[in-house]
């Protein structure tokens, strides 16, 4: 007697299954994921305009009366879309432009030597190449480290140098060397084209909008880590709340880092159009040199950090996980604890004032390019300010600074009023870029 087995589905290969496709799914959004644990739609808009710009692009091949008119170069104008399409549409006219500019240039000298060699003829046709592509070759090397140069045009060098190295040796086997260039020439501004159209017409995403935001967001992160800073040294006590301070006041680390994505950000902005609030020659370089004066301000932030540490964390990190470590604390706290705590009860409420006045005039700054608008305020609180720093020193010159707990402080003074200063001006730095861009007043 014959036996059928049935196989019937267990309810965990079913769960399994479902659990993959989650994963699957999970770990597709945290493809677009910011840092903050937000979800940024502007990387999945970047996306799509990509896969359209690669749908028109292979129209080329697909339709024939295209293809008729192109033939196998239309592998150019595919590669251009590759290359030259970037997250911002700055990014793109600026590779776009210089990927023309190399390719014309390059291909238009490597057509003229190829002629030369072709009209000479003989072992001269060799020396003649030989000679060009080590003239034009080391001269474009030679400019791509040029710093101006680099920062702007070096990816149009690079194409240049490679586009006339193909051209000139291609034209020594081939007699149709200038039918050749122009076909590739005309794939390439289809390519080009298809990427200006996809990237200006379908959500377009600016630089100067990048640029304009980055700056913005720095003005809050370091009001954050001045205000997290000062609480952390005159209010954190236990370990939940240290921990809460410290994830309050490490925004400054982001504007440390932050010179290199500027500086690319305001290179594409230059290339871009007029476009919303923004014109053609808009101060961008009134942004960089913002930008460094927050910068110079986030160091003073970290010097600030790193010249305290509570006695509790000193000893932590001394002694690790040994018993003994809590009798060490508690004979700390009875060594320092009353001179320490007297010294720091001196100067924490000018202290506080001053370094809540700060986080203001930078979050008035930050609003005042947010809106594009005169601050009237930020002047009367650097004029408070002024008189809070004279405040502070006197409070400090008053306070008995001979311990090292005294030292302590009175470094902590020294870099508030120092913070201060950088703040005054930032003042008048953001007043300058509301005179070259024509802030309109509130």
């Amino acid at each position: 007697m014959s036996s059928t087995v049935v196989a019937i589905p267990s309810e965990e290969g079913d769960s399994l299954r479902v659990k993959k496709k989650n994963q699957f799914f999970l770990s597709f959004l945290h493809c677009i994921k910011q840092k903050k644990g937000r979800y940024d739609p502007k990387v999945l808009i970047h996306s799509i305009k990509v896969g359209i710009a690669l749908v028109l692009v292979s129209l080329l091949y697909l339709v024939d009366p295209l293809y008729e008119q192109v033939g196998e170069n239309a592998m150019w104008a595919i590669m251009t879309v590759v290359v030259v399409f970037e997250f911002t549409a700055g990014a793109v006219l600026s590779k776009g432009v210089n990927r023309a500019l190399g390719t014309v240039l390059g291909g238009g000298l490597g057509c003229l030597a190829a002629m030369l060699a072709q009209e000479i003829g003989g072992i001269g046709r060799a020396i003649i190449v030989g000679i060009s592509v080590f003239i034009f070759g080391a001269a474009a090397s030679y400019s791509r480290l040029v710093p101006s140069i680099k920062r702007k045009y070096d990816y149009g060098v690079m194409i240049f140098l490679l586009t006339f190295n193909l051209v000139v040796v291609s034209g020594l086997r081939s007699e149709e060397v200038i039918q050749l260039a122009r076909e590739r020439l005309s794939t390439i501004v289809i390519g080009f084209s298809i990427c200006i159209i996809t990237s200006f017409l379908i959500f377009p995403l600016w630089a100067s909008d990048e640029l304009h935001c980055s700056i913005v967001t720095k003005f809050e992160n370091l009001a954050r880590s001045i205000e997290g800073c000062l609480e952390e040294y005159f209010e954190a006590t236990d370990g939940k709340k240290e921990n809460q301070v410290n994830s309050s006041s490490g925004g400054y680390k982001s504007v440390l880092y932050s010179k290199s994505k500027d500086e690319t950000l305001a290179n594409f902005a230059r290339w871009e159009p007029w476009h919303g609030k923004f014109g053609f020659y808009y101060p961008w370089d009134k942004y960089l040199h913002i930008g460094e004066l927050l910068r110079e301000l986030a160091a003073s932030i970290l010097s600030l950090k790193g010249s305290f540490q509570p006695p509790q964390q000193a000893c932590e990190a001394f002694f690790g996980g040994n018993k003994v470590f809590p009798l060490f604390v508690v004979l700390i706290r009875l060594l320092s604890g009353p001179s320490s705590a007297l010294l720091r009860l001196s100067v924490k409420e000018p202290c506080e004032v001053v370094s809540s006045m700060i986080a203001r005039t930078l979050r008035e700054l930050g609003d005042s390019i947010t809106n594009m608008t005169r601050s009237r305020s930020a002047a009367l609180i650097v004029a408070k300010l002024q008189l809070k720093r004279t405040e502070l020193r006197v409070a400090m010159l008053a306070s008995k600074l001979e311990s090292d707990d005294g030292l302590e402080i009175a470094t902590l003074v020294f870099m508030l009023m120092d913070m201060a200063v950088k703040v005054e001006k930032l003042v008048q730095e953001v007043e300058e870029l509301g005179d070259l861009a024509r802030f309109v007043p509130q």
